[in-house]
Parts: C-alpha cells; structure tokens; sequence
C-alpha cells in the first residue's frame, strides 16, 4: 500500500489551508464589529473566510478533483453554509449562554468565535471531499 507521509496528508493541509483562512475569518471579525452588529461581523468574515479557503483548498488540497469549477462553487458554498449556521449557532451559544455561565465575560466574543470556527472542522472536511473537490467522475458522464 502506497501512503503519502504525514505532513503531505490532505486533512493535513485542509487544516492548515483552514488555519490560515480561520485567522483571515477570524481578524477580520475583529475589524468589522468596529462597524457591524456582532452577528452580522460574523457573516461577512465567514465570507471573506470561505473565498479564502476556496482558493487554497482547490490549489493546495484537493487537487486530484476533477469536478468541473461551477460544481466546485457550488458545493463549496452549500458545505459552507450549513458550516456557517453552525459557527453562528455555536458562536452565539458560548458567547450568550456557555460563557456567562462559566463567569467569563473578557474577550467573550472572541472566545466565543474560536469556539465557534473550530466547531464544523470534521463536516467541513467530509464535505468538501465527497462534493465540492470530488475526484469521481458520474458514472453517467461523457469524459471530454
């Protein structure tokens, strides 16, 4: 059986490629909610987040998809949205509930958003795998 090392694995790089674009989400959460309502900082990073990790994961980790660009977007996006819902759930869940039960209210928004970043890691991966970056090819499809 022929395995790739460790450091070379694609869930390897999907979470650095998720790092990097969770530092993105992230800081730019910061920077907005000097603007935004809380929850509303949270979507637009998400976005700036998801284009992101889009780019880095076609170039980066799944580069044996064979999936055409339009299917790729679109799978991405759908993977990510429901990724969304659970990053805002879980956000506001800590930041509301979690966290002033604990009495911890420093940094409760930013504690709060990690928390809530990390939560759909496994999903995310499971997703982007099987739909968004898929290496089948549709046993109904013509190769062109």
């Amino acid at each position: 059986m022929n395995r790739e090392p460790a450091a070379a694995s694609p869930f390897l790089r999907f979470l650095a490629v998720g790092g990097f674009a969770a530092a993105v989400n992230f800081g730019s959460r910061i920077v907005l909610s000097r603007w935004l309502p809380y929850s509303a900082a949270i979507v637009v990073a998400y976005l700036l987040g998801l284009i992101t990790a889009f780019v880095l994961n076609r170039l980066f980790v799944f580069t044996g998809a064979t999936n055409r660009l339009h299917q790729q977007i679109f799978w991405f996006v759908a993977v990510n949205a429901v990724a969304l819902l659970q990053t805002l759930l879980v956000s506001l869940l800590f930041r509301n509930v979690v966290l002033p039960w604990l009495g911890i209210g420093r940094h409760a928004d930013e504690i709060a958003h990690a928390v809530g970043i990390v939560t759909p890691i496994f999903t995310s991966y499971l997703g982007h795998r099987h739909f968004s970056f898929s290496a089948r090819t549709p046993s109904n499809s013509q190769s062109k």
